[in-house]
Parts: C-alpha cells; sequence; structure tokens
C-alpha cells in the first residue's frame, strides 16, 4: 500500500456520532457509541454534494483524527498557505502591515510577443518564435512607498514570512 498526505479545505461543525446519523436520518449501528465525540466535516473541493443542505460532500469524523489532520484557516504555517495558494486561495499574514495586502498564485502562461511594452520580454517573445512561456509566480497586493496600491510580481518569503505561524485565508 503507498503512503499520502493530504491538504485540503474543510467546513467542520462538532457533532457526536450519534447526532451525526440522526442528521442524516440513519440508524445509528448496534456496535458505535453515539457518544463518541466528533465533527461533521464539508470537503469544499469533494466532489459531488450528497446531502441537499451541502454544496459539497459531507461526511463525519472522529475528534481525535480530525483535529490531528486539520487546523484553524486562520494561525496557518506557511506551508499550509502555500497548500491554499495551489487550492486558488488568497493568503496573508496577520502580522503584516498594511492593509489590504494578499497574496495570490498567477498560474504559468504563455506570453505572445504583440502584448508586451517591456522591450526586453518582446524580444525575448519574438526571439521564441511570438511568445515566451513565464512561469507561474507568487504575486502580492500591496503599496508603494506612497501608499498607492501596486502588485508585485515574484513575492518573496522572509524568514518570519516562513517560520510564523499567522497566516490566514481570507475570504
Amino acid at each position: 500500500m503507498r503512503r499520502y498526505i493530504g491538504t485540503k479545505i474543510v467546513h467542520a461543525t462538532s457533532m457526536t456520532r450519534g447526532e451525526y446519523n440522526k442528521y442524516r436520518g440513519w440508524e445509528l449501528p448496534a456496535n458505535e457509541d453515539p457518544a463518541d465525540d466528533g465533527y461533521l466535516v464539508e470537503y469544499e473541493d469533494g466532489g459531488k454534494p450528497n446531502d441537499a443542505r451541502h454544496t459539497g460532500y459531507i461526511s463525519w469524523s472522529p475528534a481525535d483524527v480530525f483535529e490531528r489532520s486539520y487546523r484553524p484557516t486562520q494561525g496557518m504555517t506557511f506551508g499550509q498557505a502555500i497548500e491554499a495558494l495551489k487550492a486558488g486561495k488568497h493568503v496573508a499574514r496577520k502580522g503584516w502591515n498594511g492593509k489590504s495586502m494578499y497574496l495570490w498564485l498567477k498560474p504559468a502562461a504563455v506570453v505572445k510577443s504583440d502584448w508586451c511594452h517591456d522591450p526586453l520580454l518582446k524580444r525575448l517573445a519574438d526571439d521564441n518564435g511570438g511568445e515566451i512561456l513565464a512561469l507561474g509566480t507568487i504575486c502580492m497586493r500591496t503599496h508603494d512607498g506612497t501608499g498607492r496600491r501596486a502588485v508585485l510580481t515574484g513575492w518573496l518569503a522572509s524568514q518570519s514570512d516562513m517560520l510564523l505561524e499567522d497566516w490566514e485565508i481570507l475570504e
């Protein structure tokens, strides 16, 4: 059997095994304890909904399994923030001092020479048959030195960005 590591974004509500079975309209199997602590878990990327009251797939997870697997989307590690970026989310550090600063992942794209305003980029695209691949990058919505809104392409993390656990997903 192969080993896996998972990263997914879920919504969860504390709910015993018995409460979950009642919520789903199911009979609790005789060999299960209705008082087991756990969570109703709804997967954002879980595919087809299996309950009309939810937009994602739902299931029940024992509390100890859930709490070892998931963390709140506020107070995340840098690694979890990167996974959220890969899932298409915007992330920011709570400790950043600029208002409305956040990161997003700009995917790889082909840049056509005709679109280029930068002379060097245009020449590189022309020399490559009229287009060139732009690799994916992390971008930041930030401000310039005068306070005007700005975009930084190719953002790089500082030591504290990587080590502190104050990352959050923005809605």
